[in-house]
């Protein structure tokens, strides 16, 4: 293996087309992801790929480089992922997409009912220690989790005392979402570093979203120079081994929108999925300073002090 090939491409950029987009394109792989290629997902590719070449090039390792996107659920990484991968297979350079959703420590339900858990028993914690839980919040709160709607902060003027449940719930929440306790890094972490090392076929996970949707399959990554790994924590400081982290940048309105256009839960809207989603960008701004692209929510390139600047005006 060498990087002869992202060299070459790295230099010849200035006379670089994009190659067609209206046959198939291979996506990740991700057991059942709807993956809904749109002209705005072109366009970003388009504005990514030359700036993301002579990265490639610069960054390889024993002619390979990882780059992963990553961004809210909503922002397109799939798309963009799999477009980026068929770029560089166009031009001659092996490529291949890993979703990162793969690689939970467990299936969504399960997960689900995990986050829910974290968020409860500590929100509960917080009203005993605060010393405002009675029998009456016990029966109210009770009501609501039937609800679902314990989440929500338009009830905190009905109950002042739901601030303080769902304030210390939502802290508890936050650290556990995409850390070592919810995702397996561990795992994550070797895949790329057998890649780097020159792997030339590797056991990679498959998840659905079923406890008997488990398996791996062995891919071979002979001819691969680049791996895409698609993923919200993409940009994390628990993974090791991405060379080029790409973010693209989202809002958490954006996210369910697209959620629901891929009919990832039934739940979409709810209060408890928008805390979610707003802890998942609150830690994507955190970690946004690592990446080497960023692209704005209308496809332009941005630099890091700009992004800054478009997230706080």
């Amino acid at each position: 293996m060498n990087i002869d090939a992202i060299q070459k491409l790295a230099s010849g950029l200035s006379g670089w087309t994009p190659p067609r987009t209206d046959g198939p394109i291979p996506q990740g792989d991700m057991p059942g992801d709807k993956v809904q290629i749109g002209p705005e997902h072109i366009a970003k590719a388009n504005t990514i790929f030359p700036l993301l070449v002579p990265l490639a090039a610069e960054c390889a390792h024993n002619g390979r480089v990882v780059i992963s996107v990553c961004g809210g659920s909503g922002v397109g990484k799939s798309e963009i992922a799999s477009l980026l991968s068929h770029y560089f297979r166009s031009a001659g350079i092996g490529s291949y997409t890993l979703s990162g959703d793969n690689y939970p420590l467990r299936i969504p339900m399960y997960n689900d009912a995990e986050r829910n858990r974290i968020f409860r028993v500590a929100g509960l914690r917080g009203l005993v220690d605060a010393g405002v839980y009675s029998a009456s919040v016990r029966e109210t709160l009770s009501g609501l989790w039937q609800q679902e709607t314990d989440a929500d902060p338009a009830l905190r003027t009905a109950y002042p005392w739901l601030a303080v449940y769902q304030d210390s719930g939502r802290a508890a929440l936050a650290a556990y979402l995409g850390t070592d306790l919810e995702q397996d890094y561990k795992e994550l972490n070797g895949i790329l570093s057998e890649f780097h090392a020159g792997a030339e076929s590797i056991w990679l996970k498959r998840m659905g979203r079923t406890e008997d949707a488990r398996w791996y399959d062995a891919v071979d990554l002979s001819d691969t120079n680049v791996l895409i790994l698609e993923w919200t924590h993409g940009n994390s400081d628990f993974l090791r081994g991405v060379d080029i982290p790409i973010l693209l940048n989202s809002t958490p309105e954006q996210t369910r929108a697209h959620r629901r256009s891929r009919s990832r839960d039934g739940k979409t809207d709810s209060a408890f999925t928008t805390m979610v989603l707003e802890i998942e960008q609150a830690e994507l701004d955190r970690c946004a300073h690592k990446a080497k692209i960023i692209l704005a929510k209308t496809g332009e390139n941005l630099t890091y002090a700009q992004y800054r600047a478009e997230m706080e005006g």
